[in-house]
This record gives structure tokens, sequence and C-alpha cells, in this order.
């Protein structure tokens, strides 16, 4: 099963800020922040965020070629 497999199987196709800041084992508000500062990390992250109303979430298929190492350009 490859990443994106299981994540869809274990979260769906859309992941929350918390779920995303589980798998990369940090606090929801350094993520915030993370994704808010001008570093390669949180550039890949603003690429994989989508807004409903008010939430934030975050596509599958980018989160896990993130957590892969692969180049979220591909």
């Amino acid at each position: 099963m490859t990443t994106e497999e299981v994540l869809i199987n274990k979260f769906g196709p859309l992941l929350t800020l918390s779920q995303v800041a589980s798998l990369l084992d940090r606090s929801p508000e350094g993520l915030r922040l993370t994704i808010r500062g001008d570093n390669e990390l949180g550039k890949k992250l603003k690429i994989a965020r989508i807004k409903i109303g008010r939430r934030v979430h975050f596509k599958v298929q980018l989160v896990a070629r993130l957590l892969d190492g692969c180049s979220s350009d591909a």
C-alpha cells in the first residue's frame, strides 16, 4: 500500500490541520506558523491547502507526496 492509500483509508480525501500536524509530529499552532513562514515546507503545505468556509483542509495526495519526500510539483 502506498502512503496515499493508507492516509485515504484512515482519514478520507482531506486532512484537517490537526491531522497534518500529528503526521508531522508538530503542534497545530507550530504548523500554522510553518505555513505562514517563508520556508520550503510551508510553501509545499500552502499548495496542498484548501479552505472550505473558514476551515482549512489539506489534500491527501499532496501531503502523501510530502511525507514520501517527493516534490509536490511532480
